[in-house]
């Protein structure tokens, strides 16, 4: 099982770390027509959610893998679990249900790992 949380661990912060650094370095403008939803929030609030997103994905692996504050880890994974539940809202007030079903796949895998890494596979 550890091997599999280090695996589900390095894919969901390779997502959340391309997600992120394409919010936090492109301009609004650019992102809105990968990301209509991003046209009901601030340029600066899409700046923050790519940095909460970067920051989370290293959170993810650094702690663990430096064994510096590992429980870092965990928390960085029941924080995303909950930008993705913000998210799901943000789609079902938009009306985007494929965006809600992806939102709660990594919103799963998230919470797997904070499961894991809290409780009997703690690092």
């Amino acid at each position: 099982m550890n091997v599999f949380l280090w695996i589900l661990q390095a894919v969901l912060a390779a997502m959340f770390a391309m997600a992120g650094v394409m919010k936090s370095t492109q301009p609004k403008e650019k992102l809105e027509p990968r990301l209509p939803w991003a046209a009901d929030f601030s340029a600066g609030t899409v700046r923050l959610i790519g940095i909460v997103e970067l920051a989370g994905a290293l959170g993810l692996i650094l702690p663990a893998a430096t064994g510096i504050a590992p429980i870092l880890t965990p928390l960085a994974a029941s924080g995303l679990a909950i930008v993705m539940v913000l998210a799901a809202l943000t789609h079902v007030r938009r009306k985007e249900p494929s965006a809600i079903v992806f939102n709660a796949v990594l919103f799963v895998a998230a919470a797997v790992i904070a499961w894991g890494r809290f409780g009997p596979y703690a690092l």
